[in-house]
């Protein structure tokens, strides 16, 4: 039977609906034949009723298989974009998530409010924010994560997007070298005890870079610790919902003169920043 790419975009936001609300599935359907076959739009307006060649119609098949047992896109194309520009991604990282640009814009922001000229991502997973920053200012930019694939991923797409950053492997701050200059970070969040009850396609992201212990909050409390103690001048994290009083409230107790949570699009606590 002949199918239609106009076909193949209705059969697959079909069989995505079976597990994703129906506008997400329409929407993850295009999205796999711009990206996964290079259509883009105008193209698909204009060639819709052209049949799909049978290699085509294989592959999402088997697209389709992976997706049905929760893995997720950016898993099996292979990459994903933030802020306009591609990263390659794989099980070693997370996901890049659009909550997270609201981070990097945070830095940028602190960090030119206070002249800084060095930065460090700390759990840098597959260098977004490292990466963006240093395309983005005159910074010297360090990175450092404690997986060694997650640290390929990321210097593989530091040399692809023409980035100069400097990668450590170490916990937290450990590998860096002082003076520090601005930490910026997506550290681990999620409480362990919700991991039952998070949508299934976590299961397939690095638990080490999701969860943390004491509710999600050890990592950050620490990382707070240490920027204070080594003199950085500013610390720029990425929170869960719901973290931002306590976050704040050891901030200071940290030692920072002063501290707040800033919220997402929905409302829900995101960012934390604290100033020396």
């Amino acid at each position: 039977m002949t199918q239609t790419y106009a076909q193949l975009r209705r059969d697959v936001a079909a069989s995505l609906a079976a597990f994703l609300d129906p506008p997400e599935a329409k929407a993850e359907a295009l999205r796999w034949l711009e990206e996964g076959f290079g259509l883009d739009r105008a193209w698909l307006l204009g060639h819709g009723e052209e049949a799909v060649p049978e290699a085509r119609r294989a592959q999402v098949e088997a697209w389709l298989q992976r997706r049905r047992e929760g893995e997720p896109w950016a898993y099996i194309l292979g990459w994903t974009r933030f802020r306009g520009r591609r990263f390659r991604v794989d099980r070693n990282t997370l996901i890049p998530r659009p909550e997270t640009e609201l981070v990097l814009e945070a830095a940028l922001d602190v960090g030119r409010r206070l002249g800084v000229s060095r930065c460090v991502d700390v759990g840098t997973g597959s260098g977004i924010l490292a990466v963006n920053l240093a395309l983005e200012t005159p910074w010297t930019v360090a990175a450092t994560d404690l997986s060694p694939g997650a640290l390929a991923v990321a210097m593989g797409n530091a040399r692809d997007l023409g980035a100069r950053v400097r990668f450590h492997q170490g916990h937290l701050l450990d590998p860096v070298p002082d003076p520090l200059g601005l930490v910026v970070s997506n550290p681990p969040y999620v409480d362990p005890a919700e991991a039952a009850s998070l949508q299934r396609e976590l299961a397939f992201e690095p638990s080490m870079a999701l969860y943390a212990e004491e509710g999600g909050l050890a990592l950050a409390t620490e990382l707070l610790r240490e920027a204070w103690r080594r003199g950085a001048p500013a610390a720029v994290l990425e929170i869960g919902a719901g973290q931002g009083s306590i976050l704040v409230q050891r901030a200071l107790q940290a030692g920072w003169s002063r501290a707040a949570a800033h919220q997402d699009h929905a409302g829900h606590d995101r960012i934390l920043m604290a100033l020396r």
